[in-house]
């Protein structure tokens, strides 16, 4: 007997399980994402085609190549790849034999979104009968063997009954059957032996899904504060809604909700939240839904609120009028305001003067306060919260006039024009003059003297020359500053006046007399164009001397041609 026949059968098993996982795998590279859920049990009817060509190994007669049949199986799928699989067929008599199988085992599939790819082994019982001869006569009865069946198959998915159903576009199987027909019986054509069966099946039909290997999605639970004003400030209603999802269908929902602070109100997916009375902060509201207390039926959710510091208050301070004099009334004006509207208590304070009111108008009395200072007022607020706001406004009080300027005073002018001699004694005359000037100054206590001498510039005769012109200029300078020093002199010895408190100067203006200023205590000397004099060097002639001094130094410029007799 020739088992070409089986290896070309066998070949095509083995093209047809590639071609198929070929086109599951470039299937599965367009899986979609909202692919069914690949099915727990698989049902699988319909038409068999068993092809069959082996010999009884006792006779040699060869069983039918075709038997045409049914095959039922049922598979279990423990996950999305592993399942367990019984499988019936049922190839009546063809040609004189004919087979039931009952097969179990482990079926194995790869499930994509166009095509479901499955592979099993099983391994059974087989109930067979035959061969039989021509004449129809003297075949075995039917008999319990084993077998064994492997192979695979596609599947395809239809859109009907909401995926519930499939069409099994092939199934091919490589079968093997051993039955023992026990001794062979010479009386019986063709009876007893041994079958050692290899054959393929093909097989195609309706596919029925039941179930889901993946359990229903969880129940999802999320929820949000809302509050009427954004910001929340004790007191301020919070409302909580809670949003589940992939809920059961028909089956009751109960909803509870919690806290960490405020009283939680409500039994639905909404609830409220109290916030009366909660301090500044954040807190958190829990929410819980459950339709069973199994997993995936319940499912929590948390969502947090914060309530806000009521905002402090702000004021405004004004006076009116600004300016007065000590002792004028003043009215003060505060405006405070209070962001949520709080109840607020006014309070005000002076740095001089007093101020009396508690509302938002007060009065500053200035009686007492200095003149020309600032009075600095300040406005006071505070809301039931304790939170304050203070604002300020200044009040000036007007100054008195200044003091008159102490400014210096001329006294009488000395002249020196009369004697012609001595033009630098201090005559009657001047005496008179520094009499009052005396008593003027012993009159202004602390106030200073400022003597300025003058003196006519010296004239040289003959002709000129520098040495004379020098010589004249120095003549001319000394009788300035000498007669500056003597009245001095007169001022200290003959009236007693302290000398720190008499300063001499010589002066510019061209003339034979000497200006005494008076320069009160406060009062600065105008210095522009006056000299200090050198009192070392400049000494005082006592007004007995002056004649006889003076004549000497007469006649000796006379001796030297310079001239003063002229002052």
């Amino acid at each position: 007997m020739s088992y070409r026949p089986i290896r070309n059968i066998g070949r095509f098993v083995l093209a047809a399980c590639a071609v198929s996982f070929g086109v599951a795998s470039i299937s599965a590279q367009s899986t979609l994402p909202n692919a069914p859920s690949p099915s727990r049990v698989d049902v699988f009817t319909g038409y068999s085609y068993y092809g069959l060509n082996s010999d009884n190994q006792t006779t040699g007669e060869a069983f039918g190549s075709v038997n045409e049949g049914a095959m039922g199986s049922g598979a279990y799928y423990f996950n999305k790849w592993v399942g367990g699989e019984v499988n019936m067929t049922a190839n009546p008599n063809g040609q004189g034999d004919g087979f039931y199988g009952y097969y179990a085992g482990p079926i194995f599939r790869w499930p994509t979104q166009n095509y479901s790819l499955f592979a099993h082994g099983l391994v059974g019982g087989v109930r067979g009968v035959g061969p039989n001869n021509p004449g129809g006569v003297g075949y075995n009865p039917y008999t319990w063997g084993t077998g064994l069946m492997v192979g695979g198959g596609m599947d395809y998915p239809l859109p009907f009954f909401n995926h519930h159903l499939g069409l099994r576009l092939f199934e091919a199987d490589y079968r093997y059957t051993h039955i023992d027909f026990g001794p062979a019986n010479p009386a019986i054509y063709l009876q007893g032996g041994r079958a050692n069966l290899n054959g393929v099946e093909l097989s195609t039909g309706l596919l029925f899904h039941f179930g889901s290997i993946t359990p229903p999605p969880p129940v999802k639970y999320a929820c949000s504060v809302t509050a009427p004003t954004g910001t929340i400030y004790p007191g301020d209603p919070v409302t909580v809604t809670g949003t589940a999802t992939d809920l059961r269908a028909k089956k009751p929902i109960n909803y509870q909700w919690s806290s960490n602070g405020g009283t939680v109100s409500g039994n639905s997916n909404v609830a409220a939240v109290d916030t009366k009375g909660l301090a500044p902060g954040s807190y958190t509201v829990k929410g819980h839904v459950e339709q069973g207390k199994k997993p995936g039926q319940f499912a929590d959710c948390s969502t947090q609120f914060t309530v806000t510091q009521f905002q402090p208050p702000t004021i405004s301070c004004s006076a009116n009028p600004t300016t007065v004099n000590s002792g004028d009334p003043v009215s003060i004006t505060a405006v405070g305001a209070s962001p949520q509207n709080r109840p607020l208590t006014y309070s005000y304070s002076a740095t001089a003067g007093t101020i009396s009111g508690n509302t938002s108008a007060a009065t500053l009395s200035t009686a007492g306060a200095a003149p020309g200072s600032t009075i600095t007022v300040t406005c006071n607020v505070v809301d039931d919260q304790g939170q304050t706001a203070s604002s300020q406004t200044t009040v000036n009080l007007n100054a008195p006039p200044p003091p008159a300027p102490v400014v210096t005073k001329n006294l009488c002018t000395i002249t020196f024009d009369r004697d012609k001699r001595r033009p630098t004694r201090v005559d009657n005359e001047a005496k008179a003059c520094l009499d009052d000037i005396a008593l003027t100054e012993q009159q202004n206590s602390g106030a200073k003297l400022a003597i300025v001498g003058n003196s006519q510039p010296v004239k040289v005769h003959g002709r000129p020359t520098q040495h004379k012109q020098m010589l004249a200029d120095k003549q001319t300078l000394h009788n300035a500053a000498l007669r500056a020093v003597n009245e001095k002199d007169y001022l200290v010895k003959e009236k007693g006046l302290d000398s720190s408190n008499i300063s001499v100067y010589t002066g510019t203006d061209g003339s034979n007399s000497d200006q005494t200023v008076l320069v009160p205590t406060g009062a600065t000397l105008d210095t522009t164009g006056l000299t200090p004099v050198d009192e070392t060097a400049v000494k005082p002639i006592p007004r007995k001397a002056l004649g006889v001094r003076h004549t000497h130094h007469h006649h000796k410029k006379a001796a030297t041609s310079t001239t003063s007799s002229s002052n």
